[in-house]
């Protein structure tokens, strides 16, 4: 039996291996910025936050999920939809990046 990775997973999978967050140096995805990931017709929803609404990187953090989403084979266009609710909170973290930064 084969696994199937769909390209919602490959799209995240880019998100962590190539955001990262240039403050923290965590990714985007285990920081819990990235609420979900939608690929219908060839265009990737990406709907994420970020820390604060004052954060200084959604420009630069834009531009890097745009630069890592438009090589995944399948994804045709990137529409990313910033979001303040609910807004972020240290809760939202992988369990890996809470470690990394003392949260336990």
């Amino acid at each position: 039996m084969t696994e199937t990775v769909s390209t919602a997973d490959v799209v995240r999978e880019a998100l962590r291996e190539n955001v990262i967050d240039p403050e923290i140096g965590i990714n985007v995805v285990d920081l819990g910025l990235v609420y979900d990931i939608a690929v219908e017709d060839g265009v990737a929803r990406i709907t994420m936050t970020l820390t604060t609404p004052m954060c200084p990187l959604g420009p630069y953090l834009d531009q890097e999920v745009h630069s890592a989403v438009a090589d995944v084979p399948g994804v045709t266009g990137i529409d990313v939809n910033l979001v303040w609710t609910p807004p972020w909170e240290p809760s939202k973290m992988s369990e890996d990046a809470k470690l990394e930064l003392g949260f336990w």
